[in-house]
Parts: C-alpha cells; sequence; structure tokens
C-alpha cells in the first residue's frame, strides 16, 4: 500500500515507490535529489505550519516543499 509522506509522523521510516503521474514537473529534479524508487529514509522533523518537511536519506538531511513531497508515493516500513 502507498502512501504520501504527510501521512508520515515524525520517526517513522519509509521506502520510496514511485512518482505521482502528475508530479512530471518535479520527477526530474527529485531523482536529481537522490529521491530514487528503493531509496530508505526517515521523517526528522516537520515545520511548525507542516511546510517543509525534513528527510534523512543516504547520510544527509533534506527538506521538501508539501507539494515536492505529495508527489513521492511511499511504503512505510
Amino acid at each position: 500500500m502507498t502512501i504520501s509522506l504527510k501521512n508520515l509522523a515524525v520517526g517513522d521510516s519509509g521506502k520510496i515507490v514511485g512518482f505521482e503521474q502528475s508530479g512530471k514537473a518535479y520527477r526530474k529534479r527529485l531523482l536529481a535529489m537522490g529521491l530514487t524508487p528503493g531509496t530508505e529514509f526517515s521523517v526528522t522533523r516537520f515545520a511548525p505550519m507542516g511546510d517543509p518537511v525534513e528527510i534523512k536519506l543516504r547520510g544527509f538531511s533534506l527538506t521538501l516543499r508539501k507539494d515536492e513531497a505529495a508527489i513521492l508515493l511511499i511504503e512505510k516500513l
């Protein structure tokens, strides 16, 4: 079952399984940032208003806006 990044809480882990069809504009950008299918990550923190969200993957922290994060299809680990 795939979910959105907004459905995860701080401390949860997930694995990227793909991208939304409507997100073609951001897809290349996300791939360049290391967000490839099969990549595991953990949610580090959310900003007070929920945007942006910080995740930790491949040894670095990455901050994504809601619209960018919504494109990711995630499997909760």
